[in-house]
């Protein structure tokens, strides 16, 4: 049977690129008609194809891009978003070379490209050799809708969002409830770059076939309407997840040994008395930060696992090892031994997973969210970069799926969120009995049923795979 290939080209960094492996799994799994070439940028994270491909699909396979320099480091500092994309863009040319050199000579069926709403750029690619782009997006409908949102106000407007904005909350469509202008992302307000990538990321969604987006119907049911019936010439959505990696759970740079001493800790604890402390691959504190954080959880009185990271010269690699006694409360580690965990990574699926795991206080990134919803673990809200303020608002306002903890919080702010602070909130994340906790187990239900035989994800998917081999 002639297979028909795709070209997948994901974002580099970990939460873009493990969902869209996820999304391709899925997708060879479900049709054997389809085989898939993923394209592997090098930068910020080295993602490794022998360890991809160990826990991925025969019809999968992996290119390894060339190495490409990356933008000046200050601009790294300066705005985020411009400096990883423009370091993707500066991949057209390896990518065309990959496409024209390998992956056409070894294909008679080459059908389009997916690829992640920060390689866009690439669509430009995908028209140069004459093939249909879709775009992957992998956070959530509401964050989709922001996206929208600002590219309409700013062909009104153009210009960023002002800090001072005369109405102190956006209208949204999408959203049941407005905005207040300081849990608004960063990014809309910065001047370096960042809201021009913003905008630039929106007009390319037009560009597409369609918008794959990792989320289910039951979560988002109105926000993906509202987003059907507010833009009519919007590319069509297709709601695919939630597209959760259960093979892939540990960090290339993290040894077994590590891996195990927390999983054997976890085993030793009571069931559902534990509360996981994460905040993603990039998100970090600093010490006074850190310190207080650690009050709160000896305050709390609750059991916790703790992944700690610290700020670095290098925002893609925050520092883990660490002698924790040198930057925590002096006599900490003492008062809470038994009772208390604290390591660098940690492998949250499989935490989260745990019998012993009650509550996870989370940066809120929309992989972090499906996972928690998956797991029914109910989440404290502390979003820190990119849209992770839009998350926390929608979980907190919009779905009442989590607990308020912070939503306007931003990393590297001089703000610091008190001890008794923390220990109040971790102690109302693990009630017994909340209206929150129900909620999310209720969720968890569907988000399992959406992904199988007759479900709303489960239906989409192969609605997608015929449209896309129909060439509509």
């Amino acid at each position: 049977m002639e297979k028909t290939e795709l070209v997948f080209i994901p974002a580099p960094g970990s939460g873009h690129f493990f969902s869209a492996i996820e999304f391709a799994n899925l997708l060879v799994e479900r049709d054997q008609r389809l085989s898939i070439t993923v394209l592997v940028m090098k930068f910020p994270e080295k993602v490794t194809t022998t360890k991809l491909a160990s826990a991925s699909h025969s019809n999968l396979s992996f290119i390894e891009l060339p190495h490409v320099e990356p933008p000046p480091r200050e601009l790294m500092f300066k705005s985020m978003e411009k400096y990883v994309t423009d370091f993707i863009d500066s991949h057209r040319t390896c990518v065309k070379d990959a496409i024209v050199n390998h992956v056409l000579p070894n294909s008679h069926n080459l059908f389009g490209f997916v690829v992640d709403l920060f390689c866009s750029s690439m669509i430009d690619v995908a028209n140069e050799v004459g093939l249909p782009s879709y775009v992957f997006y992998p956070g959530g409908a509401c964050s989709l809708a922001f996206m929208l949102h600002v590219l309409h106000r700013h062909d009104r407007v153009g210009r960023e969002f002002q800090e001072s904005e005369s109405e102190s909350k956006s209208i949204v469509p999408g959203y049941i409830n407005p905005i207040p202008v300081n849990f608004l992302p960063a990014l809309v307000f910065n001047k370096e770059g960042g809201y021009n990538c913003f905008v630039n990321l929106g007009r390319r969604l037009q560009e597409s076939k369609g918008i794959i987006v990792n989320t289910f119907q039951d979560l988002e049911s109105h926000v993906i309407s509202s987003l059907i019936s507010t833009y009519h010439d919007l590319s069509p959505i297709y709601t695919v997840g939630p597209l959760i990696n259960h093979k892939i759970d540990q960090s290339p740079m993290q040894s077994k040994n590590d891996h195990d001493e927390i999983m054997k800790w976890l085993d030793e604890q009571p069931e559902s008395s534990v509360v996981f402390l994460c905040f993603g691959s990039a998100g970090c504190f600093g010490v006074p930060q850190l310190k207080e954080i650690a009050l709160g959880l000896e305050r709390s009185g609750h059991r916790f696992l703790w992944s700690i990271r610290i700020a670095s010269e290098d925002i893609f690699k925050p520092i883990e090892n660490i002698e924790h006694k040198t930057i925590l409360p002096e006599g900490f580690l003492d008062r809470t031994r038994g009772r208390g965990f604290i390591c660098g990574w940690a492998p949250q699926v499989k935490v989260l997973g745990h019998k012993a795991v009650r509550g996870f206080v989370s940066h809120c990134g929309w992989n972090s969210i499906l996972e928690s919803l998956w797991f029914g673990v109910p989440i404290l809200t502390w979003p820190q970069y990119a849209e992770q303020q839009l998350n926390a608002f929608e979980l907190v306002k919009e779905l009442g799926l989590a607990f308020e903890l912070k939503l306007d919080s931003r990393m590297f702010s001089d703000e610091i969120v008190k001890g008794d602070e923390i220990a109040k909130a971790v102690k109302c994340l693990m009630e017994e009995d909340s209206e929150v906790r129900k909620r999310v187990k209720d969720m968890s239900v569907k988000s399992r049923k959406a992904l199988i035989t007759g479900g709303s994800s489960y239906a989409t998917v192969g609605h997608w795979i015929e449209t896309m081999l129909a060439g509509n």
